[in-house]
């Protein structure tokens, strides 16, 4: 059964908030029994975190967050920071689960979530180090380029963005002003515009990165180039899995989730963006000392 199948099982269509509110209410009165998960997948923004997600939950040691329909992130440390660590433990599975499944496939489990945000809102490294500071954090890094425009693809789509891709380009730092500023004055404030709108600023993946640099040890991160995901699926998936600390498991196919197909970018657009984005490029590579065949 597939993980869309398994999704459907577990959650039915027409699920009555009473339920739904039930079983939140019985996750957080159960919280001090949800240990607190032992990898994040952050960054970044249609970088293929869906599809990594997906891979990993198809590993009978990588249980679901808790309820059932949640199906990839909590967003609590940068949406939901205010509701509290319980409210955040009541996401995950119990103790109890963790042994049952550890009993039933060997062991170790492993949770996680995955929440590209994470890595671009300015708060969120220091929030990690603090409360999982033994955390595993898996960095997915998409040529910036190419990255901008799918993330403008994917808010058009949406209804959120009415702006063309050149003139929303022109646009970001005047519909983003002070954003960043305000999230870091007021830690219970959240940003649309800071997540819809920057296009260009979620590509400048260094100054974004330094922060996880500074606070975690290297052995605690894996920063992995889309392009090798997108075109080797099964060795960046059983590289995760090392890398997590799991047994190998392959799957008899490799989906690309959250795909989206359209038009070529406008090559006008493209060379601006190739030059605005190197520099920034040369200075991640020389300071991960990692290659990236980007534009």
């Amino acid at each position: 059964m597939t993980i869309r199948d398994r999704l459907k099982a577990a959650v039915p269509h027409q699920v009555t908030t009473q339920v739904r509110s039930s079983l939140t209410r019985y996750g957080e009165r159960t919280s001090d029994r949800r240990p607190l998960p032992d990898f994040l997948i952050t960054g970044t923004k249609r970088g293929g975190t869906t599809s990594l997600w997906r891979y990993l939950l198809e590993h009978p040691l990588v249980p679901r967050l808790f309820p059932a329909w949640n199906t990839k992130t909590s967003h609590y440390f940068e949406e939901n920071w205010g509701r509290g660590e319980a409210w955040y433990r009541s996401h995950f599975p119990t103790e109890r689960h963790r042994r049952a499944l550890e009993r039933r496939h060997g062991g170790p489990v492993r949770v996680g979530e995955a929440a590209p945000l994470y890595m671009f809102h300015p708060l969120v490294p220091q929030r990690v180090a603090d409360l999982l500071p033994d955390v595993r954090l898996v960095f997915l890094l998409r040529d910036p380029v190419e990255r901008a425009y799918s993330h403008w693809k994917e808010r058009r789509t949406e209804g959120k963005e009415p702006l063309d891709f050149a003139v929303a380009l022109d646009r970001e730092e005047e519909r983003t002003a002070g954003e960043r500023e305000r999230l870091i004055a007021d830690p219970t404030y959240f940003s649309e515009a800071y997540d819809w709108y920057t296009y260009r600023a979620r590509g400048r993946y260094l100054e974004h990165l330094e922060p996880w640099l500074e606070s975690f040890d290297p052995a605690q991160l894996l920063i992995l180039p889309s392009e090798t995901l997108y075109a080797e699926p099964a060795a960046s998936h059983a590289r995760v899995l090392e890398f997590l600390g799991l047994p190998p498991h392959r799957l008899a196919a490799y989906e690309a989730h959250n795909h989206r197909r359209s038009g070529s970018m406008d090559p006008g657009v493209r060379a601006e963006l190739c030059a605005y984005f190197a520099p920034h490029n040369a200075a991640l590579a020389e300071r991960l000392r990692m290659r990236f065949d980007w534009s």
